[in-house]
């Protein structure tokens, strides 16, 4: 995942052409760490769909607060600028349910390609 450092940057990976996957994290947070050991497989599984990149909630609040990140890990794809579909709540996030996610993230995008 690439690392995020300011909101600028966030925008021109989230503005891309290229379905872009924000992850918002913290350090400290222990389920940000539970998913830590599986997510370079996932996000190798879904390399071929997506971009990812993390973000810092404590290095960027502002962004997150912008984007209403009150739990983490969150997720959000966007896709040209616009977000496509969240999966954000306060709850442990599974690699099942963030493969499931992302399946979605990825037909919406086809559906906005479509339309």
């Amino acid at each position: 995942m690439q690392p995020i450092h300011s909101k600028d940057e966030f925008l021109k990976q989230t503005g891309a052409e290229t379905p872009t996957i924000a992850v918002f994290k913290a350090d400290w947070c222990k389920d940000c760490k539970f998913i830590d050991p599986f997510m370079p497989e996932v996000e190798e599984k879904y390399a071929d769909r997506f971009r990812f990149i993390v973000v810092d909630r404590d290095e960027l609040p502002d962004l997150c607060a912008e984007y209403d990140i009150l739990g983490i890990p969150s997720f959000i794809a966007f896709k040209g600028g616009r977000e496509l579909v969240r999966f954000v709540s306060k709850l442990r996030k599974t690699r099942e349910e963030i493969e499931q996610f992302l399946d979605r993230a990825y037909a919406v995008s086809q559906a906005v390609n479509a339309g």
